[in-house]
């Protein structure tokens, strides 16, 4: 059994999300709140497998509070829930460990079925949304790109600069439609020519190059 968390301002949404999804026998709805604080109790008070939260709420919206849930060591599974292509709420939801992202539109089948999913540990990300993320990310101008002296090829820095957002393989396979395998080669080749043995080296190592004057 999936215990589930729906956090939204709107109580129409999320009466309506808890109605439905409790029809599925797999799904139990535990508990529901109304923003960012409230997600954020309700993580400290129950051990959830899943949330949906809302990005846009009153008193702290679901970017901000994700972060703090995830600051806090929480287990629980977000996926944000949105009507918004905001490229800067994508990019901060994301990078900040959610589990997915998608649209209130999206089919009741389709969302009970992205939720279990996402609690057997897939990332869940829309077309449009993974489009918009690449636009973003594709559009950035990191100083590694600007200096560059590790001759990396142009994917390698737009993997470079989703790794200093915070993103894992999983994610950036989702975003740039390549296997997760895929990116671990890129990834190891990233490390041969920086000579870095980890994120956190390579992290550091970009943190130290001066862009050109």
């Amino acid at each position: 059994m999936i215990k589930l968390g729906i956090v939204d301002d709107q109580e129409l949404i999320t009466e309506g999300l808890k109605r439905i999804l409790s029809t599925y026998e797999d799904i139990q709805v535990v508990v529901t709140g109304k923003n960012g604080e409230e997600a954020l109790e309700i993580c400290r008070a129950y051990t959830l497998d899943v949330l949906l939260m809302d990005i846009r709420m009153p008193k702290m919206n679901g970017v901000e509070s994700i972060r703090l849930i995830k600051e806090e060591g929480h287990p629980v599974k977000v996926i944000m829930l949105t009507t918004f292509e905001d490229e800067e709420y994508i990019v901060k939801a994301i990078s900040y460990g959610a589990s997915g992202y998608l649209y209130k539109d999206i089919p009741y089948d389709k969302l009970a079925q992205c939720i279990r999913e996402v609690y057997e540990g897939q990332f869940m990300m829309p077309q449009k949304v993974a489009q918009v993320l690449a636009k973003n990310i594709g559009n950035s101008t990191p100083k590694i790109q600007e200096v560059n002296p590790y001759n990396l090829t142009e994917r390698e820095i737009q993997i470079v600069e989703m790794i200093e957002e915070g993103f894992n393989n999983k994610q950036i396979a989702k975003a740039l439609y390549i296997s997760e395998g895929t990116v671990k080669n890129y990834v190891s080749n990233i490390y041969a020519k920086t000579e870095t043995k980890s994120r956190i080296e390579l992290v550091h190592l970009l943190n130290q190059i001066e862009p050109r004057s």
